[in-house]
């Protein structure tokens, strides 16, 4: 990668880059070409490198140099002293990681246009998955060797955050445990999918669960190659991966890559992974693509929101993830912590769906830490099989306070102790379950009905709520039950065979809602379902809860969520997953309305802080089309607790300015 340099090209691009509002790259300290020798930096890749950082500086910008390069695009490839050496636990091994570290470190730490460090890129696909405890030492000495070179720059792993926090999967890394040494989090997200708001989605609710580590989440790495996608999709995907993460909380995007590689089909690893050539933002000839211009946008409208002043707008909604998906209790399986990350993902999809604007809860291990939090009106248990006993206890808490509870049944996906690891359903739910010990309760439908016996927040009696039945042969399953005092716990929505299937119990001004079909699971394991009838039950609760949410728009396929400035003026995003242009209403939660809506991209300030609608004449949003408006000023005392602060900027003694992480 550094055998040859051409500093005209570099800067030929780098103006292309700036010139569609780009301020930062992330570039790689290619490991076999800067380190030849164990105890050798090659001065030729240095000395290029150098002129690299100038180049960078010549037209204001910044970038994120990466020290442990050993793959990229689809192969590995190690410096030819490593000789099959563990990464991790190789004592000398890690002692030439932390000197090359250091080295370069040393040499380049005072260059203006760098603006952070990243230990590696995606180390858990070169080094591989390992003990946590060693993982965590190991990146500990390799932070330390950035600082020991005299980085003060934001720093963190660059090992994408596949960890069990955001994929169910424990592969040793894990930002929960690695977090307290890191500036900042970055996921880099690329996975397929079989649904497209889930895929439009994805990147947002990583960045919601990625959050967990308590430190800022930077976008770090995301993309497609145009050979999976027409221009228009690609353009697409893009807008709608950038806008949902910012709402979501990102502060930061980095998208892969620069340019195409056409001119290198015969270099590996293009030649045996072709469609890596396409992943440019440019053509191999320096011409923008479509995803180059939708970046671009999104760069002008971060500077004209002023977004270092941003904040998420506060919500009313709770999704509750389980701590088995992080805690490692004995005895648990990966198969059971990726159910909860994709009933979490459903229940995300189908409450944004409703405009709820929902904030991630992560129960707390062992329950402990004082609980669940208050504070929320709504909190959501989609599908869950697992919750701990301190848990079920703080929820009855939360509903005696005044809060609204829904959990969902599910069996789990295993046949290790199926059923429901519940606590007191008779003193939360009011019903007592039927089961049969070593036995589920299959559900045979191919859709399940639930039809209301009585009204239930905005849906009258006599509606139906249709979800298709999906999974395997232990969670395709429900919960039988029967109500134990009626004088308390009424039954909302019976199935198709007169059974309980929706029931709530009061508890004073607060009510615990149990749905006994996993519907969350159902459509987590379908593809092409969004959107389906959670998102009707989820608005019904909202409205049964009263609930606040910022905007509304009242279709599914219509998403907004808001930002706020300090001065309390608020922008509402909006997304689109319509293949036509549709006219939408935006109403508010003081009883304000925007209607009808046009389509631009945002409305300036007028003035007392007030944002007002620019109307577009004859344009409507359509799918992939995005309005970042600000038509209003939020209410004031909006009720709930407030999102995590995820805009705050990474943690050091220099901390990286916001445009250097756009």
């Amino acid at each position: 990668m550094w055998s040859r340099y051409d500093g005209d090209i570099v800067r030929q691009e780098l103006r292309v880059l700036r010139e569609h509002g780009l301020t930062m790259t992330r570039s790689f300290f290619y490991w076999p070409d800067f380190m030849p020798d164990p105890d050798r930096l090659d001065e030729t890749a240095c000395r290029w490198y150098s002129d690299f950082l100038d180049a960078h500086h010549e037209f204001g910008m910044g970038t994120i140099p990466t020290f442990i390069v050993g793959h990229m695009s689809g192969e590995n490839w190690d410096p030819s002293w490593r000789q099959g050496r563990d990464i991790y636990s190789d004592v000398w091994m890690v002692g030439r990681q932390a000197w090359y570290i250091t080295e370069l470190t040393r040499r380049f730490h005072s260059h203006p246009a760098v603006i952070g460090w990243l230990i590696s890129n995606e180390i858990p696909i070169y080094g591989g998955e390992g003990d946590e405890r060693v993982i965590n030492s190991w990146a500990l000495l390799m932070v330390n060797a950035v600082r020991a070179g005299g980085g003060t720059q934001p720093v963190s792993l660059g090992d994408g955050q596949w960890g069990v926090e955001t994929t169910g999967h424990d592969s040793g890394f894990c930002s929960l445990e690695y977090g307290p040494l890191v500036d900042f989090v970055g996921p880099h997200v690329y996975r397929m999918e079989h649904d497209r708001i889930r895929q439009h989605l994805k990147a947002a609710f990583i960045c919601e669960l990625a959050a967990v580590a308590d430190r800022p989440v930077i976008m770090e790495e995301f993309g497609l190659s145009s050979d999976f996608a027409s221009p228009q999709a690609s353009a697409t995907y893009y807008r709608q991966l950038l806008h949902a993460t910012l709402a979501a909380g990102a502060t930061g995007w980095i998208a892969w890559n620069n340019t195409d590689y056409d001119n290198i089909k015969d270099q590996r690893p293009y030649s045996h992974h072709p469609f890596e050539l396409h992943f440019g933002i440019t053509d191999h000839r320096g011409r923008p693509k479509p995803p180059l211009k939708e970046l671009e946008i999104f760069s002008e409208e971060l500077r004209d929101i002023d977004f270092g002043g941003i904040e998420r707008a506060r919500t009313d909604t709770a999704i509750i993830v389980p701590s088995y998906l992080t805690a490692r209790y004995p005895f648990t399986e990966d198969a059971e912590r990726v159910l909860i990350v994709d009933a979490s993902e459903q229940a995300h999809v189908a409450a944004r769906e409703a405009d709820l604007a929902p904030g991630i809860v992560h129960e707390p291990a062992y329950g402990g830490g004082g609980g669940l939090p208050g504070g929320y009106g709504l909190y959501l248990l989609p599908s869950a099989k697992q919750l701990t006993a301190p848990s079920w206890r703080r929820l009855g808490e939360l509903v005696r306070a005044g809060a609204t509870v829904y959990a969902s049944y599910c069996a789990g996906e295993t046949s290790a102790q199926r059923g429901p690891w519940w606590n007191d359903l008779e003193g939360l739910f009011g019903v007592r379950q039927l089961l049969t010990y070593g036995l589920n309760d299959p559900v045979d439908e191919d859709v399940v009905e639930l039809t209301l016996e009585e009204d239930f927040g905005n849906l009258p009696a006599g509606a139906v709520l249709s979800f298709a039945a999906a999974g395997n042969a232990e969670a395709r399953a429900r919960l039988p039950i029967e109500v134990v005092d009626p004088s308390r716990t009424r039954v909302i929505a019976r199935d198709g065979r007169g059974r309980p299937a929706l029931v709530e119990c009061r508890h004073g001004r607060g009510r615990a809602v149990l749905c006994t079909y996993p519907v969350e699971y159902f459509a987590a394991r379908r593809g092409r379902v969004n959107p389906e009838d959670t998102w009707r039950l989820y608005d019904a609760l909202a409205v049964e809860a009263g609930v606040t949410r910022p905007a509304h728009v009242d279709d599914p396929l219509v998403m907004v969520d808001s930002l706020c400035t300090a001065d309390g003026a608020q922008y509402t995003i909006v997304l689109s997953q319509h293949d036509e242009p549709v006219e939408v209403s935006i109403d508010y939660d003081d009883g304000g309305r925007a209607s009808p809506c046009g389509w631009s991209r945002w409305a300036p300030a007028s003035s007392g802080g007030r944002r007002s609608i620019r109307e577009t004449a004859g344009e409507r949003p359509r799918r992939g089309e995005v309005n970042l408006k600000a038509p209003r000023v939020p209410p004031r005392g909006a009720r709930g607790a407030a999102y995590p602060n995820l805009l705050q900027r990474p943690r050091s003694s220099r901390s990286a300015e916001r445009e250097s992480l756009v």
